[in-house]
């Protein structure tokens, strides 16, 4: 080590160094080593050094060395590995696009306006139309909680960002097509799920060809996001007819590559959207309380909106405004994603240079990374009484508006929840994401009676395959039953 560097851990394994222990339960050995060395340590985890930052008041020093900090250059090294286009760096020359920006304009102001409102009516299309052979009679329908979230979450936001197939308005045979579009989009949550499952491996650096049915999964994701068959289809959002545009004229992209960075923006809306949905849901069937005040609100809310629940074919509408003021909903959320989330935040070193904390300096080597791994703040019991413990209101204050304040050994903290990362590289897709999940939950306690199968049934554990991607998935499913209420 060099002087003024932070303590390391070099692992016992040549290359690996900790990745293996840091993988098994990334919390519990951050943990141990912050108890060691303090606030900051470098660990050696697959060949690259990684300096974790753990005391929540130097996060804003961090956000702060944006001169000396690189963002994008990990984001996009993952990007082309993990979904096998080109490298989508501005300063690598294959495209001048400026991604970030375009997901803020498209995810973010009036763009989000539209987005809510075509999210509404595709939900209830797929959870009352598309569903309408299983809820026929007034029976109970029994299937995984987990797969429920899976098949309407991503049937109805693939619908919302990739529209529908053409001419479904004054079409003779339109049920039988939207069977076929059904089956489409059926077939690509398979794909999904295929390669979602080896991401983890891919970030790390594995080849996809060493993973032969995902690879193929990938593969076929491509083929149907292809700019010849999107432009087949209505209502494209228009996040996906900027980027269509944007890869035609400032990219020398090819057809594939094209379609893949579609596959990107693809797993971006689902992969933490439906964990963090099942998670919501599973929490709030557990909670009777929990329950009561979030379906109270949601009926207030439709009440004031003069919007009446019935199934004769009117929808329900509820616009941003309306979805905003959920503060109970919010709450729920926000304590399901805490209890959820194991996201990491990272920045590479462009230059060797000093990084300036509370009451230290540390000198960082160019290419080193330095990380936040914002799961250590959500569980910790002096910002979170009894931390493991879900509590719906606990982001309520006494009056039940939005708390923000949050204390660590008695000053007030800027950063206490973070599932979708800090500053500049702050997810652009976070404020939609929030409103897909209340939108759900409310179409939900307008239209069904639920119940969790065994109300005794015990909460999954995380999987912490995932760990540092955004919202761990569930171990294993969980049997919920539902119905059409009698409107």
């Amino acid at each position: 080590r060099r002087q003024g560097e932070p303590p390391l851990e070099n692992g016992f394994l040549p290359y690996l160094g900790c990745a293996l222990k840091f993988g098994a339960n990334p919390l519990e050995f951050l943990k141990e080593k912050q108890k060691k060395h303090g606030h900051i340590f470098t660990c050696h985890v697959a060949g690259k050094y990684i300096h974790f930052l753990t005391d929540p008041f130097s996060y804003h020093a961090l956000m702060r060395q944006g001169k000396h900090l690189d963002w994008k250059k990990f984001h996009f090294a993952t990007s082309a590995k993990a979904f096998g286009h080109g490298s989508i760096d501005p300063a690598e020359g294959n495209t001048t696009e400026n991604f970030h920006q375009t997901f803020i304009r498209t995810l973010q102001g009036n763009a989000l306006d539209a987005l809510i409102e075509a999210m509404m009516e595709n939900l209830q299309y797929v959870m009352l139309q598309s569903r309408a052979p299983k809820l026929q009679s007034n029976t109970w329908v029994t299937e995984g909680l987990y797969t429920f979230c899976c098949q309407v979450m991503f049937e109805s936001g693939f619908l919302t960002l990739f529209g529908k197939e053409l001419n479904s308005n004054n079409d003779k045979n339109l049920s039988s097509k939207q069977e076929t579009e059904r089956a489409h989009i059926l077939n690509a949550l398979e794909n999904f799920k295929e390669f979602d499952k080896i991401f983890p491996a891919l970030v790390a650096g594995l080849p996809i060809h060493l993973f032969k049915s995902a690879h193929s999964a990938r593969e076929k994701l491509g083929e149907a996001l292809l700019h010849k068959n999107l432009l087949k289809r209505d209502n494209l959002s228009e996040l996906v007819t900027l980027r269509m545009f944007l890869n035609d004229t400032l990219s020398t992209f090819d057809d594939m590559e094209k379609a893949k960075t579609h596959v990107a923006v693809l797993w971006a809306s689902q992969a933490n959207t439906i964990p963090a949905t099942f998670w919501t849901l599973f929490y709030l069937l557990k909670s009777p309380e929990a329950m009561r005040a979030a379906t109270k609100e949601v009926q207030s809310v439709l009440e004031s909106a003069e919007e009446s629940v019935s199934l004769n074919g009117k929808h329900i509408s509820l616009n941003r405004k309306q979805l905003d003021n959920m503060p109970i909903l919010d709450s729920i959320i926000k304590e399901a994603m805490r209890l959820s989330s194991a996201s990491m935040t990272f920045r590479v070193a462009k230059e060797d240079f000093t990084l300036h904390l509370e009451n230290d300096a540390y000198n960082i080597r160019k290419d080193d990374v330095v990380a936040l791994y914002p799961q250590l703040l959500h569980f910790d019991p002096e910002i979170y009484a009894d931390p493991l413990t879900f509590k719906y209101n606990r982001f309520l204050n006494e009056n039940g508006e939005e708390k923000t304040d949050f204390y660590r050994n008695g000053r007030k903290l800027k950063h206490y929840y973070m599932p979708f990362g800090t500053g500049i590289a702050k997810c652009p897709g976070r404020l939609f994401a929030v409103h897909e999940i209340k939108q759900f939950l409310a179409l939900i306690f307008s239209y069904f009676e639920i119940e969790l199968v065994d109300s005794n049934v015990k909460c999954p554990s995380l999987d912490q395959s995932r760990a540092g991607l955004g919202i761990l998935q569930p171990s294993n499913d969980v049997d919920f039953r539902y119905r059409l209420k009698g409107l």
